[in-house]
C-alpha cells in the first residue's frame, strides 16, 4: 500500500509541475520562435558557440544547480558580461519576450 500511495504522490506532483504555465514543456519548434521574437538566435544556438555559448553548454555547467532557473532568467531579463566571455548579453526587456516565456526558455535550455 506504501508504494501505491507514494507512485499516486509522485504523479499528481508530476502533473502538476508539467500544467503549470511557468514551466509547461517547449517543443523545439515553440523555443526556436521564442528564440526568434527575443532575438537569441543573433547568438545562441543549441550546439555551437557563437558570440554567446551554446545553450548545451549552458545546460551542462548549470546541471544540478537548483538556482540555475532564476539564475538564468535573471541573466536574461537584465542582460551581462564575463560568465563565458568578454562580450556582453544585452538585457532583454518584458515587450521582446514575457516573464512566463523567460521561464519556460530557460527549463527548455537546461533540458539541452
Amino acid at each position: 500500500m506504501k508504494i501505491t500511495s507514494g507512485a499516486a504522490l509522485a504523479a499528481a506532483l508530476l502533473a502538476a509541475t508539467m500544467s503549470s504555465p511557468a514551466v509547461a514543456q517547449l517543443d523545439a519548434a515553440k523555443a526556436d520562435a521564442m528564440m526568434k521574437k527575443a532575438a537569441c538566435n543573433a547568438c545562441h544556438s543549441i550546439d555551437k558557440k557563437g558570440v554567446g555559448p551554446a545553450y548545451k553548454d549552458v545546460a551542462k555547467k548549470h546541471k544540478g544547480d537548483a538556482a540555475a532557473p532564476a539564475k538564468l532568467a535573471e541573466k536574461i531579463r537584465k542582460g551581462g558580461s564575463g560568465v563565458y566571455g568578454p562580450v556582453p548579453m544585452p538585457p532583454n526587456t518584458p515587450d521582446k519576450i514575457s516573464d512566463d516565456e523567460v521561464k519556460q526558455l530557460v527549463a527548455w535550455i537546461l533540458t539541452q
